[in-house]
C-alpha cells in the first residue's frame, strides 16, 4: 500500500521532495521528466533534475527517486536509460501521460497514446539498454482525445517488460478537470498482469480510500493533493493502521515553505525561488485558508525576503521545526 509522489513539472523539484519527504508518508518519488530528443545529455543534466543520484538515489529522509524520461527516439530512449542507471537511478520511469501542448507538439509524452506500437518500441528500447536489476516504469494517461485507449497502451507497455504503470485517470483532452475516471484504471488493471498504479484526484484521505475501492488498485500516485496537504501521505497512512493523526496546522505549513526556500536559494537565482514559492502557495490555498488570505498579497511579490517577511508580519516567526 504504497503513497508515490507525482512528478509534476515546473514544482515537485528535488527541494520540493526533501521538504515533503520529511514530513513523512512517502514511499517513492519520481523527478521532473528529462527531456530526450537527438543528442546525448552530459551527467550534469541527470544531476540537475535527480541530485539525489549523489545519494544512493534517495532523498535526505531515504525516499527512494526514480528518473523519469520524456522523448519519443526509440534509440536515445534507451541510451538514456542505461546512462541514468550507470549514475546510480535505481529505477528508470518513462512518460507517456504529459497533457502539455509544447511536449505533445514535439511527439513526447500523452500524444505518444495515440501510437501503442511506438510506446513498446520506447519501452522494449529502455528495457532492454537498461540492467535487469533496474526496474523500468511508465507514467500515462486513459488516452489522448478520449478514454478508449488506456487498456491497449498498458498492454503494449506490458508486452515491452515494464514493470508498473502509473495511470492517470483522465484522457489528455480532460485535463485535470474533475471527475477523475478511477473505474477505467479499474479495466485497465484487469486486462494486465502488470502492476497498476492508480492516480489522479485524490486530496484526502476520503479520497484514498474510494480510488482505492474503485480502482482495485492497492498503491497509489497523489501530485496536486500532497503540494495541497503536506501531510496528506502521513494522514493515509495512518489511517492504513486505524488511527487518526492530528492535520498540520498553518504555522507548520509556513516553516516547511521558509525550508524550501532555504534550499531553492542554493540553486536558483531569488526571482525564481519567488516564483516556485508562488505555486505552491497557489496549492496551499486549496487546503489553508490562511493561504488564501495572504494570497492577494504575496502574488506581487517578486522577492524572496519580502515573501517570507509577508508570511511571518501574517502569522508571525516560525520558532521550532516540525
Amino acid at each position: 500500500m504504497r503513497i508515490i509522489l507525482a512528478p509534476m513539472e515546473g514544482l515537485v523539484d528535488a527541494p520540493i521532495r526533501e521538504t515533503l519527504t520529511r514530513v513523512g508518508g512517502i514511499d517513492r518519488c519520481v523527478t521532473e521528466f528529462i527531456r530526450v530528443t537527438h543528442g546525448m545529455l552530459p551527467p550534469r543534466i541527470f544531476y540537475k533534475y535527480a541530485p539525489e543520484l549523489h545519494n544512493r538515489a534517495l532523498t535526505e529522509a531515504g525516499v527512494p527517486v526514480a528518473v523519469q524520461l520524456l522523448g519519443s527516439n526509440v534509440e536515445m530512449m534507451g541510451l538514456h536509460g542505461a546512462r541514468a542507471a550507470e549514475l546510480g537511478a535505481g529505477q528508470v520511469d518513462i512518460n507517456f501521460g504529459c497533457p502539455a501542448k509544447t511536449v505533445n507538439k514535439h511527439k513526447g509524452g500523452c500524444v505518444l497514446m495515440r501510437e501503442p506500437e511506438l510506446m513498446h518500441e520506447i519501452a522494449s528500447a529502455v528495457r532492454r539498454a537498461t540492467p535487469q536489476a533496474v526496474p523500468v516504469t511508465a507514467k500515462m494517461r486513459l488516452g489522448y482525445e478520449d478514454r478508449s485507449m488506456g487498456v491497449a497502451c498498458a498492454q503494449a507497455l506490458e508486452a515491452a517488460g515494464v514493470s508498473e504503470v502509473v495511470v492517470h485517470a483522465r484522457s489528455k483532452v480532460d485535463g485535470y478537470k474533475p471527475p477523475a475516471y478511477w473505474e477505467d484504471i479499474a479495466r485497465v488493471r484487469e486486462a494486465v498482469s502488470t502492476h497498476v498504479i492508480a492516480n489522479g484526484d485524490i486530496w484526502t484521505v476520503d479520497d484514498y480510500w474510494r480510488c482505492r475501492e474503485v480502482s482495485g488498485c492497492d498503491d497509489v500516485m497523489i501530485g496536486r493533493g500532497l503540494v495541497a496537504r503536506p501531510d496528506l501521505a502521513a494522514q493515509i497512512k495512518a489511517s492504513q493502521r486505524g488511527e487518526r493523526l492530528p492535520a498540520m496546522t498553518w504555522l507548520q505549513v509556513v516553516e516547511l515553505v521558509r525550508d524550501y526556500a532555504a534550499a531553492l536559494q542554493l540553486r536558483l537565482e531569488d526571482r525564481f525561488v519567488t516564483g516556485r514559492i508562488k505555486q505552491w502557495l497557489n496549492y496551499l490555498r486549496l487546503a489553508f485558508s490562511e493561504a488564501e488570505a495572504l494570497w492577494p498579497r504575496a502574488r506581487k511579490i517578486r522577492e524572496v525576503a519580502p515573501m517570507l517577511a509577508c508570511l511571518e508580519e501574517v502569522h508571525g516567526p516560525v520558532q521550532a521545526s516540525m
